[in-house]
């Protein structure tokens, strides 16, 4: 998908997640926009080296990477704080875009279980938002994106923390949306789609699943129109729609409990 790249021309941006997959085609895609400087942030340190190697050598010292374990609340504010300094104390864009899957069957699961899922995919990017957002206000205004997924519109089986972290972030960003919208502080979710990335794991993706650039183009477009909820495909358009749509509650259920089944005999079914 095209977007208005100039809306990122000279602008400072810190990406979670961002040594691999989405994280890493939006910082790839932030940097061909003609940003003033990108901070990748993330936990796997070989990785991040590797990438911000390579993409210093295309674009010298507009990126930077920090290792940051973002389930960490004290290394999140370390990171934006370090992020600012090394803008010369500007951020205009944080993107929260860390997380993990965590699938199982909801009677396998500890509290502990539960508060990791919740510390990577949704106190992370609460962290985020309050080490960026008081730096936002006194700048006069910022953008921030929550990496959200369609799970959060479409929960299905063997996938209730992934669902649950998910949808409490949605909820979030779209609470925290009007509280700073008179700060001139833009706040939206984004799903990225179904999307070739690490989440699958060992699993198969769907032959109908897009690039990392492809859903960080598409979730870019909506940060330039700022979308309340940028969708990454049009498959998570179709479930957001539908979700809370009384007229398609027998189907959605139909669908989703084919999926419960299929899961149940071991087969993967999206």
């Amino acid at each position: 998908m095209e977007y208005n790249r100039d809306y990122f021309a000279g602008k400072t941006a810190v990406v979670t997640g961002a040594a691999s997959g989405i994280g890493l085609a939006l910082v790839e895609e932030l940097l061909q926009s003609n940003a003033a400087a990108v901070v990748m942030a993330d936990i796997n340190s070989n990785n991040l080296e590797q990438h911000e190697k390579r993409l210093q050598e295309q674009y010298g010292n507009r990126v930077k990477g920090i290792l940051c374990d973002v389930t960490r609340e004290e290394a999140v504010q370390s990171l934006i704080s370090d992020a600012v300094s090394f803008f010369g104390g500007r951020l205009d864009l944080l993107m929260n875009n860390a997380g993990a899957g965590f699938p199982g069957y909801f009677a396998d699961m500890t509290n502990a279980d539960w508060k990791a899922a919740f510390d990577l995919n949704f106190f992370s990017a609460l962290y985020g938002m309050r080490a960026a957002l008081p730096i936002m206000v006194k700048q006069g205004g910022g953008q921030i994106i929550n990496i959200i997924s369609g799970i959060a519109f479409t929960p299905m089986a063997q996938q209730s923390r992934y669902a649950a972290t998910k949808a409490a972030l949605n909820a979030l960003s779209i609470a925290l949306r009007t509280e700073y919208w008179d700060d001139n502080i833009k706040i939206s979710s984004a799903t990225p789609g179904t999307t070739v990335t690490a989440i699958w794991g060992d699993l198969e993706p769907p032959k109908s699943a897009q690039t990392s650039q492809q859903s960080a183009s598409r979730i870019l477009n909506g940060v330039t129109n700022n979308d309340r909820v940028i969708f990454g495909d049009d498959n998570d358009a179709l479930g957001g729609a539908a979700c809370y749509d009384t007229r398609k509650q027998e189907e959605i259920d139909a669908y989703l409990l084919h999926v419960a089944r299929e899961r149940r005999k071991g087969i993967t079914a999206i």
